[in-house]
């Protein structure tokens, strides 16, 4: 703020009368007015005369100084005018009438967009199943066609196929023309597991297939049995494909304790394998057969429980002509 100064006393300026004719002609012939005198800086109608100090007081300096704050001048530029707007929209939809109507209107609009003739879906294809997994399909999906593609949930419908036993894995999707198109991929049944409740047929992953009423309807599938076969598909694969050498004397195999496996075969023979590498003891054996011909004689058993100690059970019937003979040789010395 600058600093007063003094203001300088009244100077008053006597005007100087005109001499000769001129004073004459300005006068009109009138007698000679009072010369006029010009003021400044003194006392007009009682009041003192004071120079403008621009200078603000101390509130409009603090105020213009707020204003000119960051957050001050966005809350003014853009929340003033939003608070302004959701002010309106709350009064607005304060009323629970209003909120009804726009509601409904809101309703109303998506219906009529979602009930066009380009969104509905008229009937369902399904491919790569056979009949009565369609059927099944169908049956799992109650669909009322027609019907608008809006409000069907693919993903959903997908996960519905898939937990089908005998679905291995699905695609659904809406095709141009209004058909709701199901690609499916049907579970290969790659043995046949018979338990106590019925014949099963499960992939090569153990998963269910279908439940089969006979064992002569798959005869070309390997047979397993015993409780938790179904959660060693994959190794009871790989033994019978190393026993693929022994032909048809393969009957199956059996799960023993579900801890390990029995090779059946013809005439009732049985190679007892080990908990551990049971591919590599029945290639022993294997290997033995081929030299001895092991599994031709009267054996009933080959047990490989004990990898360092094989034992061999002989028949009942070969066991008492051994006895016999044994008895008899006996005597005759």
């Amino acid at each position: 703020m600058r600093p007063l100064r003094a203001t300088r006393a009244p100077v008053i300026h006597r005007a100087k009368p005109l001499a000769g004719p001129d004073a004459d002609f300005a006068s009109g012939g009138q007698p000679e007015a009072e010369p006029k005198l010009r003021l400044s800086g003194i006392k007009l109608f009682g009041r003192k005369s004071q120079r403008f100090d621009p200078a603000p007081s101390r509130l409009s300096y603090r105020m213009q100084r707020w204003m000119l704050t960051r957050g001050v001048r966005r809350g003014l530029k853009f929340g003033l005018p939003v608070f302004a707007v959701f002010a309106a929209v709350g009064v607005y939809f304060g009323s629970e009438d209003r909120r009804e109507a726009v509601t409904a209107y809101v309703l109303d609009i998506k219906t009529s967009i979602q009930q066009r003739p380009e969104f509905m879906v008229n009937l369902m294809a399904i491919d790569g199943a056979g009949t009565s997994l369609s059927e099944d399909i169908r049956e799992v999906l109650p669909l009322d066609f027609p019907i608008s593609s809006w409000d069907m949930d693919v993903e959903q419908m997908r996960d519905t196929i898939t937990g089908l036993d005998p679905v291995k894995s699905a695609t659904v999707r809406v095709r141009p023309g209004g058909v709701l198109q199901v690609d499916v991929v049907e579970r290969q049944p790659a043995i046949v597991w018979r338990t106590r409740r019925g014949i099963e047929l499960l992939d090569e992953t153990g998963a269910h297939v279908e439940r089969i009423a006979s064992r002569k309807d798959h005869a070309n599938l390997p047979l397993i049995a015993g409780r938790g076969a179904d959660r060693h598909v994959d190794e009871a694969l790989r033994l019978l494909a190393t026993a693929r050498s022994l032909g048809g004397r393969v009957r199956g195999l059996v799960r023993i304790g579900e801890r390990r496996w029995d090779l059946v075969l013809d005439r009732g023979q049985r190679i007892m394998l080990p908990t551990e590498r049971p591919v590599r003891a029945l290639e022993h054996v294997l290997a033995v057969n081929e030299v001895q011909d092991l599994l031709d004689r009267d054996v009933a058993a080959v047990d490989m429980r004990l990898g360092q100690r094989p034992t061999i059970r002989m028949t009942k019937a070969a066991s008492e002509d051994w006895w016999n003979t044994k008895v008899t040789v006996g005597n005759g010395q």
